[in-house]
């Protein structure tokens, strides 16, 4: 049975996404260029925070090869012709392409609203799916930020959020991405409400925050987007008296070779969060 708090939202058109004009392309043109061969050899570096099964050879094979060198829309066009094997996919380059590169806010959202949609979907008829529950939690925390925390929490969101990552932990230990995010999550909460609040109302602890950003630098630990959230978590949690420690990891992260077009992006928030 689903749980409560994971139950389908009203979906949206699952077809293109909700804007006429083409999607930003990827400003770096040094980002890593993959096509359907090269791809499978990178293929566990490429998905060490998730442990995501490698594709069959074939165009879903292309699409994700293009997804990984920053063709983002071309990478949707071609998961969406694939139905329910390709919800991973359309998932993944949306929500990635909508939190890096998508410029018009209104639009940024409506995308993550309708990767949550899609998610929510599949969690409903496949509740123990660790990639729908991930693009779901993702997609609605991002939302979140996007509409401010303290509204998404009222509105129910937090719980969405949290059970959809603490499920995909249960069923898959070793997802390093899920981790980072919790703790995001129990930090952001934090942020926003205090910890008196926050643990009583939202069941989350600054000593939980720092466990699951451990974990997932354990097990992913060349990953730019886990080094800069444990930086933003230790300074949401902890202040000025964490900052030479996130400064530490925005430098580690900033100092990676990307190996994929969105890890260009990452490096690239890293060296910009270090010039402010």
């Amino acid at each position: 049975m689903t749980p409560p708090d994971l139950q389908p939202l009203p979906l949206l058109s699952a077809g293109a996404p909700p804007a006429t004009a083409p999607w930003t392309r990827l400003p770096y043109p040094d980002a890593p260029k993959f096509n359907s061969s090269n791809l499978l050899t990178h293929w566990p570096r490429l998905h060490a925070g998730q442990g995501l099964q490698p594709p069959v050879p074939g165009p879903l094979a292309e699409g994700w090869a293009l997804y990984h060198s920053g063709e983002f829309e071309r990478a949707v066009a071609i998961a969406l012709t694939h139905g329910h094997d390709g919800l991973a996919l359309a998932n993944q380059a949306t929500a990635i392409y909508a939190n890096y590169l998508e410029p018009r806010e209104s639009v940024r959202l409506a995308l993550f609203k309708q990767v949550a949609e899609r998610a929510t979907a599949q969690v409903a008829a496949e509740p123990d799916n660790c990639q729908a529950l991930y693009w779901q939690a993702y997609a609605l925390g991002r939302y979140s930020q996007g509409i401010s925390v303290a509204r998404a929490l009222a509105q129910g969101l937090g719980g969405k959020v949290k059970g959809a990552l603490e499920r995909v932990i249960e069923l898959q230990p070793l997802h390093a991405d899920a981790h980072a995010a919790l703790g995001a999550f129990h930090a952001e909460v934090i942020d926003k409400v205090g910890s008196l609040v926050g643990r009583m109302t939202y069941g989350v602890r600054a000593d939980t925050a720092i466990e699951l950003f451990e974990r997932s630098l354990q097990l992913n630990p060349h990953s730019a987007s886990v080094l800069m959230e444990y930086a933003r978590g230790l300074l949401m949690l902890q202040g000025d008296s964490r900052m030479a420690e996130a400064t530490r990891l925005y430098e580690k992260a900033a100092a990676l070779e990307p190996v994929d077009a969105r890890e260009r992006l990452d490096v690239e928030l890293a060296r910009a969060g270090l010039s402010d």
